[in-house]
């Protein structure tokens, strides 16, 4: 059944995503509740209904991400034929030609798997993601061989020393760090709120003399997926720990208002409080 949704045509997934977003409401409530959470405290200069419709966009991009994963997984190349446009790849040149490795930095949007796929499909370099391995061994194993396609091999969350060779051996690695881990962070901004955010990616990059350029993406109006590779943010590999992370979530913010939707809200982002600060999902 994956395999038969993977291609079907974007139009029809969409629309799809539109009714199963509405219909499993009651399933999604509690994501549906922080996302809104997430979304009141990220924006807000919007009114009401704003909320609402950008809370009822996001939930529907949530389900489509879903489906754009399946389609990173099993569409045909003839699905995704001129389905994307590419800025930047003069960056990831540079890299080569300097025999380097890549960290393409980014956050969790919606497509991330399939941006990493179109991006590996233009370009035919050695991708790999970072994932979080599933509790069932199971299920795991269905996701690795699925994931195949796109990264060959995936690299554990935790498994600093495999990135660590993945960069020194030239590869090019699909890597966020915008999730609330509670380890290893600093309270930096992110929307005006605190947010906990690791700290150690400029040192994993300088120990491994790779590059880190920041890789974002997202489906524009006409159903196309646009991807950009940005040029290494100024001052961010010899900044402070805290530093590094603070111009993260800078440049994160940044991209993640261009197309709010596309974000994934429905993670706790600011589960971790400063001292003496209440949750904000109580």
């Amino acid at each position: 059944m994956a395999r038969g949704i993977a291609r079907l045509p974007q139009s029809m997934l969409l629309a799809i995503s539109s009714f199963l977003a509405w219909l499993l409401l009651p399933l999604m409530a509690e994501r549906r509740r922080i996302a809104g959470i997430n979304i009141a405290l990220a924006f807000p200069e919007l009114d009401g209904d704003a909320r609402k419709r950008l809370l009822r966009d996001n939930l529907r991009e949530t389900v489509m991400g879903g489906f754009e994963l399946l389609r990173a997984w099993y569409a045909p190349d003839s699905r995704l034929h001129d389905a994307v446009r590419i800025e930047g790849l003069e960056h990831l040149q540079a890299a080569k030609d300097a025999g380097q490795g890549v960290l393409l930095f980014t956050g969790h949007f919606t497509q991330t798997e399939l941006a990493a796929w179109l991006l590996k499909r233009a370009t035919d370099g050695t991708v790999r993601g970072v994932v979080r391995r599933h509790n069932s061994p199971c299920i795991e194993a269905m996701f690795e061989r699925a994931r195949q396609r796109i990264f060959g091999a995936t690299l554990a969350k935790k498994d600093v020393r495999g990135l660590l060779r993945s960069l020194q051996a030239g590869e090019w690695v699909v890597y966020s760090a915008d999730q609330d881990f509670n380890y290893q962070h600093a309270f930096v901004p992110f929307f005006g709120i605190q947010a906990a955010t690791l700290t150690g990616t400029a040192d994993l990059v300088r120990r491994s003399g790779a590059r880190m350029l920041p890789f974002w993406f997202h489906r524009a109006g006409d159903g196309r997926y646009h991807l950009r590779i940005e040029a290494a943010w100024p001052g961010w590999i010899d900044a402070a720990p805290a530093g590094s992370a603070a111009i993260y979530m800078r440049e994160l913010e940044r991209v993640v208002r261009e197309h709010p939707a596309q974000y994934l809200w429905v993670h706790r982002r600011f589960k971790t409080r400063p001292a003496g600060e209440p949750s904000v999902y109580d």
